[in-house]
């Protein structure tokens, strides 16, 4: 790992003296942007980079050229952001759940459960002032927040009926790394579990855990409906990205060039998030059609009794996340 970080450094300060050298003439020269992120180039993610890389490089009529790095090829998970931080990537697409080890919690907001109803409520806060405020504490960190990218809404599935929250008592639920998803499954009862998402499918499978949480997209790719005899399009949490670039990179650019890339870059979002709502309708009327696993719609009653169960966890969190940026949020959504 010393090596590793030591190249990772040296390839970064090497970037940016070539970037430091290249200043002068950057009105002439092609100006490089790596985008460098951890999933296949066949979802939501994957898609919206592209339609970034083609917008950018038409609107800026060639003085920008976009490589795409998909599937990890460059960093993995918890090598991007330093490699970003240190230049030797231009821009990224972390989830969101990735800032809290940056130094930055209150973007573990979004993993609060039962706090969005739906899309509508979801771009108050992306594209309202809280979602701005957000991306400001990243500039401390060298990074400036550009967007943000929908995966979708979560369901829950097990091997037992998930309808109700006494369903859930004494279920082994898998999560990734998250206190607030602990503290969220432990509110239900639950025995919460972090797991690889790698190794979900088999753990389903072999009784090592009960159930999960997820979209349907990944629900669907990663066929955890296989192994899964019940599901209840829940809705009740949140999965999305933030597109993030190097600040001294962002700020160090060409007033025009930057102006058509922000112009990229709000286009490519809408595309990226018409892509997950629709891969995840998708997704959801092929894992029924299937019938291998019986799915719940949830009712306003059922998400009335969800709610009074789960936002004590929005209390409990409030040291850690900011208990006047909740209450903000619930300004800005209209709830208490």
């Amino acid at each position: 790992m010393f090596e590793f970080r030591n190249l990772t450094r040296a390839a970064g300060i090497a970037a940016m003296m070539a970037l430091w050298s290249a200043a002068p003439a950057a009105a002439q020269d092609q100006i490089t942007i790596k985008f460098s992120h951890v999933v296949a180039p066949d979802t939501p993610k994957g898609k919206g980079a592209e339609k970034f890389k083609e917008l950018a490089e038409k609107y800026t009529e060639g003085k920008v050229k976009v490589e795409i790095y998909p599937n990890s090829q460059l960093y993995k998970d918890k090598e991007e952001m330093e490699a970003l931080q240190l230049g030797a990537v231009q821009m990224l697409a972390p989830s969101l759940a990735k800032f809290g080890p940056l130094g930055v919690p209150e973007f573990e907001l979004f993993d609060l459960p039962m706090l969005f109803k739906d899309s509508a409520d979801l771009r108050k806060i992306t594209e309202g002032d809280v979602g701005k405020g957000l991306m400001a504490k990243l500039d401390a960190k060298g990074i400036k927040g550009l967007a943000y990218w929908d995966n979708g809404f979560k369901i829950m599935t097990a091997n037992s009926p998930v309808v109700n929250p006494d369903d859930f008592l004494g279920l082994k639920m898998r999560i990734q790394s998250s206190k607030i998803l602990e503290a969220q499954f432990q509110a239900l009862g639950a025995v919460p579990q972090v797991m690889a998402f790698s190794e979900v499918y088999q753990a389903l499978q072999t009784g090592v855990v009960d159930g999960t949480e997820n979209t349907p997209s990944n629900t669907y790719t990663q066929r955890v409906y296989e192994v899964q005899k019940y599901a209840n399009v829940s809705n009740h949490g949140y999965i999305g990205y933030a597109v993030i670039v190097n600040k001294k990179f962002w700020d160090g650019l060409p007033d025009d060039v930057r102006a058509n890339l922000d112009k990229a870059m709000a286009e490519a979002t809408a595309y990226a998030n018409g892509i997950a709502e629709e891969e995840n309708a998708t997704a959801l009327q092929a894992m029924r059609d299937t019938g291998k696993t019986e799915f719940h719609d949830m009712t306003e009653g059922e998400r009335a009794e969800w709610y009074k169960v789960l936002r004590p966890v929005h209390e409990k969190m409030a040291n850690r996340i900011g208990a006047d940026l909740i209450q903000q949020t619930y300004k800005a959504l209209g709830t208490q």
